[in-house]
């Protein structure tokens, strides 16, 4: 049996989109077919959010994309005004990026074990495994615990994710140990950071030893009513939007929602009008995460002038159409909208 030290040898290297210049490559693509033709256009679309300077532009992320090498881009977008606001799982803002703040690792698994070869072995050697990346299990724990720790701080009441996610990356700033990270990042430019399905991650559990030890009485609560309320007034406040999503899932369908939310809320709103999703998932099976950007727009909530799925994997579409942005350089004329301060300046924000 292979040792734990000799399993988690190589750690996982994030691309980094600003030494590949993908914008030749990508260009080339225009007149290819299939994905190819899809990546290009994609691009475009990001491109013309880049340059709408009335366009405010979202993030969203599903799946295990910073442990697959993918958070230098992400944090990239942040600090090149690249992205306006963050809608993601909690385990990519906390298992992953926090957890990387930290200073821990993901690593490189054994080609044989993408099959799901001695996965007993890896529990008793507390080896966490996402597809053929690895966690250091025992590490992950003393994320859990960081988390506990960070809501035994806060003054017990009701708190969106956005404002918890300012809180880790308070924390990361004071006391991490890797600077490349997406919500130190979000933290030093003001772009807020929500999670829809925020304790289903390592702030869950910290958030539920919190509250354990507080024997259920005046500690913090994570308010997912807030979470809604508050990116609707983004939304509000910024009629013109763009998605990147990454995936779909939770992050997908509640940053779609907000159109439809604005509505319920008296205002005027047009739907997103750029929108682009890398995802693998099958339309055929009619689940939500496969559904079409066209199909959004029966329900009011895409437009369908400039929308593109590309059905690819993440780690081969997202460094590309984000490098072709960053290499085009539409955002060195983008302005920092800074969202953050929106909450911070205008607590009773429009109804």
């Amino acid at each position: 049996m292979p040792t734990k030290k000799e399993l988690l040898t190589t750690p996982i290297q994030h691309i980094d989109i600003t030494k590949i210049d993908y914008a030749k490559q990508i260009d080339a693509m225009e007149h290819m077919a299939f994905t190819s033709r899809d990546l290009h256009r994609a691009a475009q679309i990001y491109q013309m959010m880049l340059s709408d300077r009335d366009c405010g532009i979202i993030l969203c992320l599903s799946g295990s994309l910073v442990s697959a090498g993918l958070k230098k881009v992400f944090a990239d977008m942040v600090r090149n005004r690249m992205v306006d606001a963050i809608v993601s799982t909690g385990a990519n803002m906390i298992d992953q990026d926090f957890f990387e703040g930290l200073g821990f690792r993901h690593y490189v698994a054994p080609e044989r074990y993408k099959a799901g070869m001695d996965d007993d072995t890896l529990r008793e050697l507390h080896i966490d495994r996402i597809y053929d990346t690895f966690i250091d299990e025992d590490e992950l724990r003393i994320c859990d615990e960081v988390t506990k720790q960070i809501f035994d701080g806060l003054k017990p009441r009701a708190y969106s994710s956005r404002e918890l996610f300012r809180e880790f990356g308070r924390h990361l700033d004071k006391h991490g140990k890797n600077r490349d990270s997406i919500l130190l990042a979000a933290y030093e430019a003001d772009v807020p950071v929500f999670a829809p399905a925020f304790s289903d991650c390592s702030a869950g559990f910290g958030l539920v030893a919190h509250i354990a030890g507080k024997n259920g009485a005046n500690h913090v609560i994570w308010d997912g009513g807030k979470d809604f309320y508050e990116l609707t007034q983004l939304k509000i406040q910024s009629p013109r939007t763009g998605i990147f999503m990454v995936g779909g899932g939770v992050p997908k369908n509640f940053t779609q929602d907000i159109v439809v939310a604005a509505e319920i809320l008296g205002q005027d709103v047009e739907m997103h009008r750029y929108a682009i999703q890398i995802t693998v998932a099958d339309v055929r099976d009619g689940a939500l995460s496969s559904s079409t950007l066209k199909e959004a727009s029966s329900w009011g909530k895409v437009d369908t002038a400039f929308e593109q799925m590309v059905f690819s994997e993440a780690t081969l579409a997202v460094p590309a159409i984000v490098g072709y942005g960053y290499h085009k350089g539409a955002w060195k004329n983008r302005e920092a909208r800074r969202w953050q301060k929106f909450f911070e300046n205008s607590p009773q924000t429009v109804a």
